[in-house]
């Protein structure tokens, strides 16, 4: 220190602008030092130098954080980190009556007596300091600022009635939640301080508070360390607080510390109490409203000038007295604490062999407990990282990943953020110490963005908790009498003031939960008058839309792009549904008719143009008798009827009623009669919805997915749902009918009764494995028996067909079964190949007894695609004759049969609607429905000669029976 170097006391109240007039100081000189009581107020304070002189020449030291630039001249740090031997031409230290404090007062009081600057230092704070400054620092210049403005008592204040920019003080982190909270919900919210908060949590809940997003501060002692805030009231919820030893009651001083953060510059404050505090006594308002306190007459003191040597006399130069009557010894803090455990600690008292390590040790143990824990826990921490350290080691980077891993997480309530917020400035305290970790820079910026993220999410949490916006906004706009300004976006999200307070989903306002009844009809209102023009435009958007921007939901609902308008109801038929509008009241009914008109004008043009095979059937005058008595069941049934629920219909409709139906596309299928259009997957889909509006069922059943040929069969599902889907169940699975009716073709040209193999189309139609194929054949009628048998390779068959220039395909598949293992045998002659098997299935329909007979059309099918007589009982052998069935001609119209004569076959249809029996190739009746397969030289002669539509077409049974016959 110069001889000439000046020291100075500005002492004050509140509210007299020191701060601001040491930061001018500083930046006077061309380096400097100030020393702060907070980390919060450090970083405010950087921020303002940064602000005026740049980042790169202003450095921040705390217990948790360094930033030192190269070029560092201003230095801002707590006053326990704050340097003291850098040769600042200025040290400034704040509130310098913390000398007093029992816990924090040896380190103020340490600055106070050593610190200084080359050219000037300046102490600020509180005039009761005055005396013990003037006896411990001869030549100290003083200077009195007065307070800007005036401060007053307010008395006792309910919170509900507390006016705005106020702060309400606790004392305990439950008694600040529970202020907190019921300002939510009377006023609308608030920003909490707190001096655990991290300075970013703090400064982003200050300007929440600044800002005016909120009115009201909740905040505990903290605030009275140099936060400047614009608050007008400081109201204090209690006037005792615990001190980390005992329950006390403030001294006055400290309340005039708290109350004095009520009126901003010249601006007057006030003070008073709140909740269950009592009126303060008339002597201490007078002193706080005067400005006159008691002077501190103690300082708490340390011995600074510590040895050494070993622990013992380490602890000796700290328990050191002084005979200053100024000044009284600090009672042990964390650091000691600390200490005296680990030193009776073995296997830390073996390390410690020199001063070095002794010196290693205290630094360890001066990491303050932030986590609050028991001392012995903290202690036995500390003696972790010393036996990391010693004999000049590192903290394990995977030891400090985990740490910082298990509180590195977001999610949880405030308390729990909190908790990690103070687990992490341990190991942010850790990484700031040169030589303790093996990357320093690295660990500073993890542990730096682990606290940012939790800061984050804690202010994120605090926020949610305690604010809400649209009641603050709400409530201040109303106080004042103000109209509330609604809006409306493009999205169709409703803002009051700015506030979202709900969404426009079509013509139905849905709005956003609201704290009090009040509060949402006040809320409702104003946006229904913003909404009014809206309702308005979007309605003529909405009539003039095309049906493309329009679709039904398989529920019954009417959709306008992804939002509800509206939903199908039951009308006077299953074809024509009704509509009902999803619009508010206060829409008006002109917006409600016209949404209502466009959504009823979509519905009929989607079921006419779907429906349009249907309605033309229903609609066409020239049906007549049993034609229009079958088209209206037809319509009933939507296009698809079972066929064994109309077996009786079926069997009375003559040719020329059929042949009518036809030509609408009905289609008369072995096991349904149907509208193939209507089998697509949009009226398939319009079709559920309809029935299901028709039949007043809660839950509609859904369409199957486009383009599958089976589906799985669910139990507990009617039967009917799947005929309505287009499916028939069969087994396990449910085949789609235009799928199965081609089945049906396939299996007409089997023998029923000897047995068939499923063949690669049977598979291929189905799209089903040979098991699943099996099981919806059962479901169908048939049995199929398993069997196993040797693989016949195509390379075996390659002589046979060699021999008659055929390819190996077709000599296979034209080679008699006897011929086969002949063929095999012959091709793999001397080779040793190992034998294949492979799995195949035999189905012969199986009809069960008569007690429990299938319905009819669950029988075989016909060979020959013909329908059966009533009362056939299984599969018939194929028809020869191409005859049609008798059924399909009025009894007055057929003329005598020619042997061999044949009708055209139609459309495939089954053949059960005659009656009597059917003769056989003898000329005779097949009895109980089965062939008994014997053929009379009439038969043989007929196959022989085989008519002219049969040749042309090689795939006709007479050509391939002419085929085999020749090649045999």
């Amino acid at each position: 220190m110069r001889e000439n170097a000046r020291v100075t006391a500005v002492l004050g109240p509140t509210n007299t602008g020191k701060t601001h007039y040491a930061i001018e100081r500083m930046l006077a000189h061309r380096t400097g030092v100030i020393g702060l009581p907070l980390r919060l107020l450090a970083r405010e304070v950087y921020d303002r130098i940064v602000k005026a002189r740049g980042p790169s020449v202003v450095a921040l030291v705390t217990g948790e954080e360094r930033i030192v630039p190269e070029r560092a001249a201003y230095w801002v740090c707590t006053t326990e980190a704050m340097p003291v031997d850098i040769g600042a031409d200025i040290v400034v230290i704040d509130e310098i009556q913390l000398c007093a404090d029992p816990d924090r007062g040896h380190v103020f009081t340490d600055r106070l007596l050593n610190a200084r600057g080359l050219k000037d230092t300046l102490f600020l704070g509180s005039d009761t300091m005055r005396p013990a400054i003037a006896a411990l620092v001869p030549g100290c210049q003083f200077v009195s600022r007065p307070r800007l403005s005036e401060l007053s008592w307010a008395g006792s204040k309910k919170i509900s009635r507390m006016p705005t920019r106020s702060a309400i003080v606790g004392f305990s982190v439950d008694n600040v939640y529970g202020i907190a909270e019921l300002i939510r919900r009377t006023k609308g919210g608030c920003a909490v301080v707190m001096g655990a908060l991290s300075p970013r949590t703090r400064n982003a809940q200050v300007e929440m508070y600044q800002n005016g997003d909120v009115d009201y501060l909740v905040a505990t002692d903290a605030i009275g360390m140099g936060l400047n805030l614009d608050i007008s009231h400081v109201a204090f919820s209690a006037t005792a607080k615990y001190d980390g030893h005992r329950m006390r009651a403030l001294y006055p001083w400290e309340l005039a510390q708290i109350a004095g953060r009520a009126g901003r510059h010249t601006s007057p404050g006030t003070f008073g109490v709140t909740g269950e505090a009592r009126p303060l006594p008339e002597e201490v308002i007078e002193a706080i409203e005067e400005h006159q306190f008691l002077p501190v007459r103690k300082l708490s003191w340390r011995n600074t000038r510590l040895e050494f040597g070993t622990v013992p006399r380490l602890l000796q130069s700290l328990e050191k007295h002084t005979d200053n009557e100024w000044l009284s010894r600090a009672r042990d803090a964390d650091d000691i604490t600390a200490l005296k455990i680990l030193s009776t600690t073995p296997e830390v008292m073996r390390a410690v062999t020199s001063p070095a390590m002794v010196r290693l040790l205290w630094d360890i143990c001066r990491i303050p407990d932030f986590r609050g824990i028991s001392s012995t826990e903290h202690a036995g921490l500390l003696g972790r990282i010393f036996d990391f350290i010693k004999g000049g080691g590192t903290i394990p980077s995977d030891w400090m990943k985990t740490n910082l891993d298990r509180i590195d997480r977001t999610e949880g309530d405030i308390d729990t953020i909190s908790r990690r917020l103070a687990f992490v400035r341990t190991w942010t305290y850790v990484s700031q110490r040169k030589g303790w970790v093996a990357d320093e820079s690295h660990w500073r910026d993890e542990t730096r963005a682990v606290e940012d993220r939790l800061s984050d999410a804690l202010h994120a949490r605090l926020t949610q908790r305690f604010v809400d916006r649209r009641t603050s906004v709400l409530m201040r706009r109303l106080k004042q009498k103000e109209s509330l300004v609604a809006e409306v976006n493009d999205k169709g999200e409703v803002t009051v003031e700015g506030e979202f307070v709900g969404r426009l989903e079509g013509f139905r306002f849905q709005q956003d939960s609201t704290g009090s009844q009040d509060e949402a009809k006040t809320l409702r209102q104003a946006a229904y008058e913003a909404l009014k023009p809206e309702f308005s435009l979007r309605s003529d958007r909405f009539y003039n839309a095309p049906d493309t921007e329009f679709d039904y939901t398989e529920q019954g609902g009417l959709m306008w792009g992804t939002t509800a308008v509206g939903k199908l109801v039951k009308g006077p038929d299953a074809l024509r549904p009704q509509v009902e509008a999803f619009v508010d009241e206060e829409a008006g009914q002109d917006v409600a008719d016209k949404v209502r008109r466009r959504l009823q004008h979509f519905i009929d043009r989607k079921v006419t143009a779907l429906f349009e095979p249907l309605n033309t059937l229903k609609n066409d005058e020239t049906l007549t008798g049993l034609a229009r008595g079958f088209a209206f069941r037809l319509v009933e049934g939507m296009g698809i009827l079972p066929r064994e629920g109309v077996a009786e219909e079926v069997k009375q409709l003559d040719q020329e009623a059929r042949s009518v139906l036809r030509k609408h596309g009905v289609r008369f299928g072995q096991y349904t009669i149907f509208l193939p259009a209507l089998l697509k997957p949009a009226p398939t889909r319009l079709r559920l919805v309809l029935w299901s509006l028709w039949e007043g069922l809660s839950e509609f059943p859904e369409s199957p997915p486009p383009g599958l040929v089976t589906i799985p069969s669910v139990e507990g599902i009617p039967s009917l749902h799947y005929t309505l889907a287009g499916y028939r169940t069969a087994g396990a699975r449910a085949i789609r009918i235009d799928m199965l009716e081609r089945l049906a073709d396939l299996l007409r040209a089997k023998d029923s009764r000897a047995g068939f193999e499923a063949t690669a189309d049977m598979l291929s139609i189905t799209g089903l494995t040979l098991e699943q194929f099996a099981d919806l054949m059962g479901g169908l009628g048939y049995r199929g028996e398993k069997g196993e048998r040797a693989k016949v390779r195509a390379e075996a068959a390659a002589p046979v067909a060699a021999a008659e220039g055929e390819s190996v395909a077709e000599a296979t598949a034209e080679a008699p079964a006897e011929e086969a293992p002949a063929a095999v045998e012959a091709a793999t002659e001397g080779e040793a190949a190992p034998a294949e098997t492979e799995v195949f299935y035999t189905f012969v329909w199986a009809p069960r007894p008569r007690g429990d007979r299938a319905p009819r059309g669950d029988r075989g099918p016909r060979r020959d695609g013909g329908e059966r007589r009533e009362g056939g009982n299984g599969p018939r052998g194929p028809r020869r004759d191409g005859q049609a069935p008798a059924g399909d001609k009025p009894a007055g119209e057929r003329g005598p049969r020619r042997e061999g004569e044949r009708s055209e076959r139609r459309d495939g249809e089954g053949r059960g609607d005659r009656k009597g029996g059917k003769p056989n190739f003898k000329g005779g009746d097949r009895k109980g429905g089965k062939f008994d397969g014997k053929r009379d030289e009439g038969a043989r002669k007929f196959e022989s000669r085989p008519p002219r539509e049969a040749k042309a077409d090689p795939d006709s049974p007479f050509a391939i029976l002419a085929a085999l016959k020749n090649k045999s």
